[in-house]
């Protein structure tokens, strides 16, 4: 059975910083993707920064260019989403996503790709 689970999500202020964190169970990196996804209050849902686990090739959407930083530890089978100078557009709740299966490094900003999800962290940037 997999599980994912966050953790990290709080209270910032703008310009602030957190952490994410995203414990995976039941899980194998083997040449999957694992992201962060966000949805914000009335807005859709989408994928801020992913990581192909197998050579650690890393993808942001724009808006979070230069600001966020998306990383795994294979041996804590764990991804991690370094928040920094955040705004207050960054206000969502903050889904670890994973496929179940192999995929390709292009796919990686591609909601479709993922299929096991996190329940969720709540970011507030007030």
């Amino acid at each position: 059975h997999v599980q994912l689970v966050e953790s990290g999500g709080g209270l910032v202020q703008p310009g602030g910083s957190l952490v994410l964190s995203c414990a995976a169970s039941g899980y194998t990196f083997n040449g999957n993707c694992m992201g962060w996804v966000r949805q914000g209050p009335g807005k859709q849902r989408e994928v801020v920064a992913s990581i192909y686990t197998g050579d650690g090739e890393r993808m942001y959407t724009d808006s979070v260019k230069g600001r966020f930083t998306i990383s795994r530890d294979n041996a804590k089978n764990s991804v991690y989403l370094q928040m920094d100078n955040l705004k207050t557009e960054d206000d969502a709740m903050y889904y670890c996503a994973a496929s179940s299966t192999r995929c390709w490094p292009s796919a990686l900003l591609d909601g479709t790709t993922y299929n096991i999800w996190g329940r969720g962290t709540q970011v507030t940037v007030s």
